[in-house]
Formats: structure tokens, sequence, C-alpha cells
């Protein structure tokens, strides 16, 4: 159908001409409503959003050299976050001279891991970067 008579047809129902297929051999048009079009559209997009799940990081520092209780206070707290939800993410923070006992402080994290084996797994192995080692503890997928 030539150009001009699909706007004068889309004219007189008061809808719009819109190209759906431009590189087609000829291109091929619609007659509709666009702003109707773009409203459902949104509104897919904001239900699609809904449904979607946004994940809370807490962090947690700790030192290479962490005591006994403040250790287990940690683990305490973390549990209590990984049960509300959230991601924990829990950094070992070397400072001076303690950059020399990076086996100290994966040990101190696999620490972690052993703790909260019960309700939470690790993304991925300790990572150092810079002067700082972390992991990402989440909570177990529910079977």
């Amino acid at each position: 159908m030539d150009t001009t008579k699909a706007l004068d047809i889309a004219y007189e129902k008061n809808l719009d001409l819109v190209l759906v297929a431009p590189n087609g051999n000829p291109p091929v048009c619609k007659i509709m409503n666009y702003g109707k079009y773009k409203f459902e559209q949104a509104k897919k997009e904001k239900e699609a959003k809904k449904k979607q799940k946004v994940y809370e990081v807490k962090e947690l520092r700790i030192t290479p050299n962490t005591e006994e209780h403040d250790f287990n206070f940690k683990a305490k707290n973390a549990r209590k976050f990984i049960e509300d939800g959230c991601k924990v993410k829990i950094t070992v923070r070397f400072r001076g001279r303690e950059l020399n006992y990076v086996k100290q402080g994966e040990t101190i994290l696999n620490q972690f891991i052993e703790a909260l084996s019960d309700i939470a797994v690790p993304e991925k192995k300790p990572v150092l970067e810079g002067k700082n080692m972390f992991i990402i503890l989440a909570k177990k997928a529910e079977k």
C-alpha cells in the first residue's frame, strides 16, 4: 500500500502509522495507537522489575589477628544479616607489616566460611585486592 494512503487511513481512525520492519522489502508498517503501546510496554517493565530480587550487601571488617570473642561477635552479626536475606562481604584489612601474613587472613576467612556453612555458601574463594582480602557469603539455596 502507498505510504500516503496508509497515513490517510491512520488519520481517519485517529491512530498512528508505526514502522515495524524498515529493512523489509517493502518496509512493513502497522496502524496502531502508539501512546497506548508505549504505556503497555512501560507497565510490563514495571511488573518485571517488581519480581526482581535486589540483594543488599552488608560489610564486616576484621584484621588478621582478630581475637576469638570478636570473631564470634562478628560471626553472630553475619548470621543475622544472612538470615535477613542480605549478602555479607567479610573484609580482612592488612595494615603495615600485616601484609606479610596473608595466610593468617585467609585462615580467618575460612573460619567464617566454616562457622556459617550451615546457612551460607561463599560466592568465590578469598581474593586479595591491594591491602584487603575479602569473600562474599550468600544464603544457601533452599531445596
